[in-house]
């Protein structure tokens, strides 16, 4: 599958860039051209995603989706629970914190029977952040090895480098 990765239009740019300067002698603005093209990171021009309710980012395999206190009470409240049923019932207290329960097979617990997202509206801020995770965005080759799973990737809107950049941030901070 090929992934449209904007960015490589930058990055032969910059490369151009320094090719011509280096060949017209200006090697000051051949340096400033180097270091602009390492500064930006390899999806400067932004990727493309659009969910497709695939669910394959959801389950298939074991995995952890993080909760802090604030998710489990939104949550909690979209179900009509309080924070004690839900957290007994879908949450599993862990080492690094709590993750919600996962079925037999693997699929997180919040999947119906069609394999959408029971609480898509107040999904936590991993499950939101997808697939801007930090692991995802490491290299062009981790994108498109997430690309291989997520049908998402290459589709739908634009998302500008900044805003990739605050979402990967907030997967960060967790």
């Amino acid at each position: 599958m090929a992934v449209h990765v904007a960015s490589e239009n930058a990055v032969l740019s910059a490369a151009r860039l320094r090719r011509m300067t280096v060949y017209s002698g200006e090697r000051d603005v051949s340096a400033q051209a180097d270091n602009q093209a390492a500064a930006m990171p390899w999806y400067a021009e932004g990727l493309r995603f659009a969910c497709q309710g695939c669910a394959k980012c959801c389950g298939g395999g074991p995995g952890y989706v993080w909760l802090d206190e604030g998710e489990l009470a939104t949550i909690s409240r979209f179900f009509g629970l309080s924070a004690r049923e839900f957290r007994g019932t879908y949450v599993r207290d862990l080492w690094r914190g709590m993750s919600l329960r996962e079925k037999d097979n693997y699929d997180c617990v919040l999947l119906d029977d069609k394999g959408r997202c029971l609480a898509y509206e107040v999904r936590p801020r991993q499950c939101r952040n997808w697939p801007f995770w930090p692991s995802n965005l490491r290299t062009p080759e981790a994108w498109q090895e997430a690309a291989e799973r997520c049908p998402g990737i290459g589709q739908g809107r634009v998302y500008a480098c900044a805003e990739v950049d605050a979402l990967r941030t907030e997967m960060t901070d967790m």
